[in-house]
């Protein structure tokens, strides 16, 4: 079993990275085949809507005709059992260039007909990851959940099933007082890094333990 794990954070070390590192110890685990992207390291852009996905007899129909450094995942995507998608929250959303890969990934297997057809040609396991520092009361009030379910079902329609773990309150500096943060308590924040985030990490860990174990994990 292959497992593909996708960072759209700039840090390698962070948050994100963090969870999804123990996200694929999950799935090692259970006998998984493991590799972890960092899509800042890689240059690449958003769906340019050439159309050549599309294109009727085309030798791009069904996949990204355009080619840069992203081509080489989006190629492996068919080939893995399962793929874990990470994201901190940006300005209300997942970040640019998790965006853009998702652009790019998804719009070559939609099929512009009356049933919205997916070619895409198997069941893929997939979950997501997101990291923010928000506190959890907040989700609802700021409209965080909508987002995260309509994510999920993006990716039930393309590939049949999916999951998401929302960690909030996460720690974002080392040191608080070195940066303009007066809506941030550091002593709360160093708190729950050391109490809560642990606990964090061993639902990754557990997410990734279950896209081994069939459809219906």
């Amino acid at each position: 079993m292959k497992v593909l794990a996708i960072n759209g954070s700039p840090r390698k070390t962070g948050n994100t990275a963090t969870l999804l590192n123990k996200a694929l110890e999950g799935t090692a685990s259970e006998g998984a085949e493991t590799e972890l992207v960092h899509l800042y390291d890689l240059d690449f852009k958003g769906c340019t809507s050439c159309f050549a996905c599309k294109l009727k007899g085309g030798k791009s129909y069904g996949k990204c005709a355009r080619k840069d450094e992203i081509t080489p995942i989006l190629e492996k995507i068919p080939k893995v059992d399962a793929i874990i998608f990470g994201s901190p929250i940006y300005l209300g959303n997942i970040t640019g260039e998790m965006r853009s890969f998702v652009e790019r990934m998804i719009f070559p297997y939609l099929v512009y007909d009356k049933n919205h057809s997916m070619i895409f040609p198997k069941k893929l396991r997939n979950g997501w990851i997101y990291t923010m520092n928000m506190p959890e009361t907040w989700l609802k009030e700021s409209g965080y959940e909508q987002i995260f379910k309509s994510n999920e079902k993006l990716m039930i329609r393309v590939f049949g099933s999916s999951e998401s773990l929302v960690v909030s309150d996460t720690c974002q500096f080392d040191d608080y007082s070195k940066y303009v943060s007066s809506l941030f308590d550091p002593e709360l924040k160093a708190r729950r890094r050391l109490e809560v985030f642990p606990a964090d990490c061993e639902k990754a860990f557990e997410m990734g333990s279950r896209m081994t174990k069939g459809n219906d994990a």
